[in-house]
């Protein structure tokens, strides 16, 4: 399984550019030095990277669903990422949330990653150009809740037949959730109506009187430096979730996350939490950063969203 040592140089996050442009929008050269260990296939015309544990099928393992950033499945250090889950003992399963439509990029750099936000944080942090905030607005529109879900809920019904094996040792599934992708595995450990989670309605409007809900999609989940994130989505969790943040993260603000928490707290949702300081948002993604702090941060963050899943 691939390691964090050969991870290419800049971060496949939100946080941040690719040091060099490759034909896929946010993704850094293939001959950077990084070398992923699992392969894309396709369920449902959606490709999805799949990397399993090493002695698989003699150990099951668990299935672990992992959702990126806007950088998206071809993203080297995000199938990197997988990989190390996988070297842990889980089957990962990593959908592209987008349609091959990552997040777009606009730099080439090769200073250090913090050192250059993505067009999203620019825009988050008010210093974006007008064009690029029309950008990135235009992209986001294109990958709404009512988008997402169904490819989730598509890849879901495929993997729980092909990898049954997977599951039932789990006692269900798994998820992980960065940057964007966190948002989702929020959502996935809600009980939905049914209108939302089959993308035929936004989760923030009213639903039709005697809607019927459908239960969480996930066992167990953890997220790291979410975007988009709202107070509603966090205090619908109903299964165990870790939540990693960044303190003073204009992408996953403070007060969002602490009525979200607290609201977790109120319904009895078992929970943990870590806000790292003096990181930018998008750390705890595999990568090698400049900062030796940050560095290990970032180990940290694997570390404890690892535990959380095999505690549960």
């Amino acid at each position: 399984m691939a390691d964090e040592d050969v991870a290419t140089r800049a971060p496949e996050s939100d946080a941040q550019e690719a040091q060099t442009k490759s034909g896929i929008p946010g993704d850094t050269k293939a001959d950077q030095g990084a070398a992923s260990m699992g392969e894309i296939t396709r369920y449902n015309e959606i490709e999805v990277y799949v990397s399993k544990p090493s002695d698989y099928p003699h150990n099951s393992g668990k299935l672990l669903l992992l959702l990126t950033g806007g950088t998206g499945v071809h993203s080297t250090n995000n199938q990197i990422q997988a990989d190390k889950y996988a070297a842990e003992g889980f089957l990962v399963v990593m959908p592209d949330q987008f349609g091959g439509d990552p997040a777009p990029t606009t730099t080439t750099s090769t200073a250090p990653a913090e050192a250059h936000p993505t067009i999203i944080e620019q825009v988050k942090l008010g210093v974006a150009s007008v064009a690029k905030s029309f950008t990135i607005d235009m992209w986001l529109a294109r990958h709404t809740p009512e988008k997402v879900l169904p490819i989730l809920h598509s890849v879901l019904t495929s993997v729980k037949e092909e990898y049954a094996d997977a599951v039932s040792s789990g006692g269900g599934i798994y998820a992980v959730g960065y940057c964007f992708g966190a948002k989702y595995a929020l959502l996935l450990a809600a009980d939905l109506h049914k209108d939302v989670a089959a993308g035929q309605r936004a989760p923030e409007t009213q639903a039709e009187e005697g809607m019927a809900r459908e239960g969480p999609q996930i066992k167990c989940g953890a997220i790291a430096h979410g975007t988009q994130i709202t107070v509603e989505e966090l205090a619908g969790v109903s299964v165990p979730m870790c939540v990693v943040a960044v303190k003073d993260d204009p992408l996953f603000p403070d007060h969002v996350r602490e009525q979200g928490v607290e609201a977790m707290q109120k319904k009895g949702v078992e929970h943990e939490v870590s806000v790292y300081d003096g990181v930018p948002h998008g750390f705890a993604v595999l990568g090698d950063y400049a900062d030796e702090g940050i560095v290990e941060k970032q180990k940290e963050a694997f570390e404890q969203m690892l535990a959380w899943l095999k505690k549960h």
